[in-house]
């Protein structure tokens, strides 16, 4: 009490600026953590061994840890390392690392780090090999193996995009020269291993607004491709797989072919994780217009692709945009021109969605609701461009008659009764006239009105599922060849406006949409079923030949790749019409015979459940057959016999250019089944052409009556009817031409 400092056991000061009491002021034992404290480095410190009255405390705080070891640091772990005299911690001991502690360590994120140079490692491995495929040469002095350059090196390999971007990396690490100059191409967009550069993105989506955007006029033109890849990628790879169906870049020879297996993954990721961006929705819109080629329709998800594209529009409200806000957790309000492009999406939605249903022959699910009806009081924003507006009227009405002809909840196939669907008929005969000159009045172009008449078309083909009985039966039959014949008159005449690129063949058979491939298959087994029945004496047979022989020829236009869908059914029909063996003297039309002509069943479906493709469904089943009972070599031999009498059929079927072959394709393509043999199973390649059909076991062409039970997916409509029963010259220049006059 006499003013003299207290001196505790140990002999050391406790003045008001000792470190002991800047360390434990007020009496608390607070601890600093400050990494500057110089106190922290000396770990045989007096502070540690006098602990004055709080000895007890202290021990329990264990005075001698410091600090974790740089490894628990990182990893963010307890630690037990003794400082004074220095004891390993015991994870470093267990995971053999060198336990050490640094007063300036810091956390860094190692592992990202690692993962990221390893990454950047395989994408300059993949440049090189590139670099070397297009020709250029490496300097023999440098290792092209070494993601680094070695130290003597001019440039080294850094880190810093803003000093050095990744290509111009690879360019001074391995000194690729061609004529002396730097040559290697700026790539701005990759997608696993698939890159473009600029003008190859510029080219492509020019191509899709030229050729591709007028059959489903939805996306801005003017909006640049930078935009569209940051409203969604898929969108933008999207609109790039659309426009490499028929255009590659130089430099990118096969980009479809490429493309397919990346894109295929990309898009069920970007379902998969459950989006909520409506660009997704017009990204689904296209691939579901022009899906990815695919030589079997196992592997062709458009119509599922169709299912998740409507759940996820009306999801996210795209169905609803003036009450966006009931799906979203955040206030969202809408501009004039977002909700117009939303209004307008939703219409090409249930567009897409029912020519999906339309030509694959399955239920649509499509929702015209308020939003798209018409009512000319509404808001602007409301209204639709006056094509997708038409379109949407012609898709409506196809709607009602799949509803109404084949949707019978009485029928075990679902479709209407004779009488029920005659009188349906009668009705949906007026009204498509109503939308006919509603439609061509207002002169929207030869698009709208192909899906006009390929909308009299399905409506017709439910003449096909009445018996020779039905009341007005034979004027059925005149009604749906006059709309077969129709369509294909359409078609062949728009597709005489050439390409400004290609003067052989026109634009819309190149660019057509998935849809009206499908219809032109339809009208070609339209008229081919005509032609073989009793039907062919009431009409004009040669202008059928020359019809049907132009629709061959068309659907071998629509093929993207060789030995895909459409090309493999257009030999299916030559097959069919070889094996007809069809005698156009006795088939011809006879003004002056007065004898009626004796009507028959055979016209009639054993098909049914597909709605208006049944026809399709059924004509591949019907040659199944008679490939089977005829032998393989006895189709083939009464087409060789054929050949001989129809040599000028013969040049006009061959394919007006050689297409792309796409072996490489069919074996490696994401979207394509692996196939052996150009697209022929092992045992059909390997089977002698003129070996009958029952020389093996075949699954495929074992009887299989109609209505049995089998063991194939119903989904799939044409693949395990052609696979295993075709032997066609894939590998040859020459095709089975249709039998001359």
């Amino acid at each position: 009490m006499d003013g003299s400092p207290i001196v505790p056991r140990g002999g050391a000061s406790l003045s008001p600026t000792s470190p002991t009491s800047s360390r434990h002021g007020n009496g608390g034992p607070k601890r600093k953590r400050s990494g500057a404290v110089t106190h922290e480095s000396s770990p045989g410190s007096a502070l540690d061994d006098d602990h004055g009255d709080q000895g007890d405390h202290d021990k329990k705080r264990q005075p001698g840890v410091k600090r974790a070891c740089n490894e628990c640091r990182q990893q963010k772990l307890r630690c037990d390392v003794v400082q004074e005299p220095f004891q390993s911690c015991s994870r470093c001991n267990r995971l053999k690392l060198d336990c050490k502690i640094e007063s300036n360590f810091k956390r860094v994120g190692k592992r990202s780090k690692h993962a990221e140079m390893e990454k950047e490692i395989d994408r300059l491995r993949r440049n090189i090999a590139r670099a070397k495929t297009q020709g250029f040469m490496a300097d023999e002095d440098e290792d092209v193996h070494s993601p680094v350059a070695p130290s003597t090196a001019t440039y080294t390999h850094t880190r810093n995009t803003s000093l050095m971007g990744s290509d111009e990396a690879v360019s001074s690490l391995l000194h690729l020269k061609r004529g002396g100059a730097y040559a290697v191409p700026h790539y701005s967009y990759e997608l696993e291993g698939v890159r473009l550069t600029d003008d190859n993105v510029t080219h492509l989506f020019n191509e899709f607004f030229a050729y591709y955007h007028p059959f489903l006029p939805f996306l801005n033109p003017q909006q640049p491709p930078d935009q569209y890849n940051q409203q969604h990628p898929l969108l933008f790879w999207s609109i790039i797989a659309v426009a490499a169906r028929r255009f590659s870049p130089l430099d990118c020879p096969s980009l479809l072919t490429n493309l397919s297996g990346p894109m295929t993954r990309f898009l069920w990721t970007t379902i998969g994780e459950v989006p909520s961006n409506y660009h997704v929705v017009k990204a689904m819109c296209l691939l579901c217009t022009w899906p990815l080629p695919t030589s079997t329709t196992t592997s062709d998800p458009t119509h599922i692709l169709c299912g998740v594209m409507m759940k996820t529009a009306t999801g996210i409200g795209l169905h609803r945009p003036n009450h966006i806000r009931d799906f979203s957790r955040v206030s969202v309000e809408l501009n004039k021109e977002q909700l117009a492009d939303r209004v307008t999406t939703w219409a090409v939605c249930n567009i897409v969605a029912q020519n999906v249903g339309t030509g694959y022959g399955q239920p649509a699910s499509t929702l015209y609701d308020w939003t798209l009806a018409l009512r000319p009081g509404d808001d602007p924003a409301l209204h639709l461009s006056t094509d997708l507006e038409a379109r949407l009227q012609i898709e409506r009405f196809c709607d009602k008659v799949s509803k109404e002809m084949y949707s019978n909840a009485s029928d075990p196939r679902g479709v209407a009764g004779d009488e029920h669907r005659a009188m349906l008929m009668r009705v949906y005969r007026r009204d498509y006239g109503e939308l006919q000159a509603s439609v061509m009045s207002q002169q929207l172009g030869p698009i709208v009105n192909l899906h006009l008449r390929a909308a009299a078309l399905h409506m017709r083909l439910a003449g096909f599922f009445d018996s020779s009985k039905t009341p007005g039966y034979m004027d059925d039959l005149m009604g749906l060849w006059r709309a077969a014949s129709s369509f294909l008159d359409e078609l062949l005449e728009v597709d005489k406006v050439t390409s400004p690129r290609d003067s052989v063949r026109g634009t819309i058979l190149l660019y057509a949409t998935n849809y009206l491939q499908q219809v032109l298959v339809a009208a070609g087994f339209t008229l081919l079923k005509l032609m073989r029945s009793f039907f062919c004496k009431t009409i004009d047979f040669d202008r059928g030949r020359t019809l049907f022989h132009h629709s061959v020829k068309a659907i071998r236009a629509t093929s993207v790749v060789h030995n895909d869908l459409q090309w493999r059914l257009a030999e299916l029909m030559v097959q069919m019409w070889n094996g007809a063996r069809l005698d156009s003297r006795n088939n011809a039309y006879n003004p002056d015979d007065d004898t009626a002509v004796q009507m028959d069943d055979s016209l009639q479906l054993k098909v049914r459940c597909r709605h208006s493709m049944s026809l399709v469904f059924d004509s591949v089943w019907r040659w199944r057959e008679e490939y089977q009972t005829a032998g393989r070599g006895s189709l083939e031999k009464s087409a060789n016999e054929s050949s001989a009498s129809s040599a000028q059929l013969d040049t006009t079927l061959m394919p007006p250019h050689p297409l792309p072959t796409s072996s490489s394709m069919l074996n490696t393509n994401g979207a394509l089944t692996p196939t052996e043999t150009a697209g022929l199973p092992a045992a059909a390649a390997a089977a002698p052409a003129t070996a009958p059909a029952t020389a093996g076991p075949n699954p495929m062409i074992g009887g299989l009556p109609y209505g049995g039970e089998t063991n194939y997916d119903f989904f799939d409509p044409q693949h395990w009817m052609l696979d295993g029963l075709v032997d066609f010259n894939y590998g040859g220049t020459f095709v089975p031409p249709l039998e001359g006059a």
